[in-house]
């Protein structure tokens, strides 16, 4: 059994080697990137100091994993063409020009407009992992049932502590900046294809939405294609990680259809305790404890992500990836997410370029720099 597909978007940043700042290089590094075989793979993000890779779809996470790291060496190589290196981090180490660099084209300059002051700090990067369910009654039943491990991904995925050179105190900035748009964070219960689509339309009435395309909600259906799409995750430091999120999402919405197939009825927590745990898996990672849902209880981090892998198991298995997943879970638990091991990097002593070393370095291994 091989599940739905699924693939993903992750973004990078460029960073300098000497000073360890970031660079508004996004596009000649994508282009560079693109002429050199990844084609339209890669190509620019918001900020000038980004450039997003792409998968095409994969039915095993195994075959994914290969390109995410191939995706990840191109790009590396295109960056140290230009005297840089990519870091996958949720946010950049170091200070950045506030606002940032923006990307040429007609609607990152639509979105300044419309979004003023919120574009200063989206210079943000996250790993977006694209199921393939093509019903769109489907796909939302699958959102409805998946939305009480929302906080379960920031938890796990978390991997931007720093912020304009300064610990944030969270694991996850990037999830508390991206909180502040209009159409954000967790997605309502949403009944119907035609519920959602009254929904839509009305926020792009109100002007909170440019298009279909802005729904930035931590699940939605994609604007163009035939999936649905899980944002929540930070950039992930290495490819492994990426991987395992990837067998994680695909899991998960495998055994959401099966619920969905079985007349299962779908948690409804109330959507001010679903914020409130996506607030707390942002604020400690992996560390202490979280929500769990829909009970609202307190209980272990680690407890509730074990909770999680109990329920995914058959479809683990099912899939072939359960081995992969118990040995990079076990990795995670013994040395942490992103954010701890970015912690861990700057109390050895090198501070935050220290900080930004150790993500180069994790970030595509078998690239060479510079």
């Amino acid at each position: 059994m091989t599940g739905p597909t699924v693939g993903l978007e992750e973004e990078y940043l460029l960073v300098d080697p000497v000073t360890r700042q970031v660079e508004p290089r996004g596009q000649d590094v994508a282009a560079v990137a693109a002429s050199d075989g990844l084609g339209d793979r890669a190509v620019p993000e918001l900020t000038r100091y980004q450039v997003e890779a792409r998968t095409v779809p994969h039915t095993t996470v195994g075959e994914l994993g290969e390109e995410v790291r191939e995706l990840r060496a191109g790009v590396a190589r295109a960056a140290a063409q230009q005297g840089l290196c990519i870091v996958s981090s949720g946010s950049p180490v170091l200070g950045q020009t506030v606002p940032p660099p923006i990307s040429e084209g007609a609607r990152y300059a639509r979105s300044v407009a419309t979004f003023r002051a919120l574009d200063d700090e989206q210079t943000a990067c996250g790993c977006h992992i694209h199921v393939g369910i093509p019903e769109p009654a489907r796909a939302l039943q699958v959102s409805n049932h998946l939305r009480c491990w929302i906080p379960a991904l920031i938890a796990l995925s978390a991997n931007s502590p720093y912020w304009q050179a300064v610990d944030t105190g969270y694991a996850s900035w990037r999830t508390m900046t991206l909180a502040r748009w209009p159409v954000a964070g967790p997605p309502p219960y949403l009944e119907s294809p035609a519920h959602y689509d009254e929904l839509v339309g009305r926020l792009v009435e109100t002007g909170a939405l440019m298009d279909r395309g802005g729904v930035y909600w931590d699940i939605r259906p994609s604007s163009h294609v035939p999936t649905l799409e899980f944002r929540a995750p930070d950039a992930m430091a290495t490819a492994e990680e990426s991987t395992l999120l990837a067998a994680l999402v695909k899991a998960m919405a495998a055994t959401a259809l099966a619920a969905v197939a079985a007349g299962e009825a779908a948690p409804r927590p109330r959507p001010e305790l679903l914020r409130a745990a996506c607030w707390r898996a942002a604020r400690d990672g992996l560390s202490g404890q979280s929500v769990d849902l829909p009970a609202s209880r307190l209980v272990p981090t680690a407890v509730r992500l074990d909770r999680l892998l109990a329920w995914i198991g058959p479809a683990l298995r099912d899939h072939g990836d359960l081995e992969l997943v118990c040995g990079a879970w076990s990795r995670l638990r013994l040395g942490g997410n992103g954010a701890d091991r970015q912690r861990a990097a700057h109390r050895r002593g090198s501070g935050l370029p220290g900080v930004v070393d150790h993500l180069i370095a994790s970030a595509a291994p078998s690239a060479r720099r510079g």
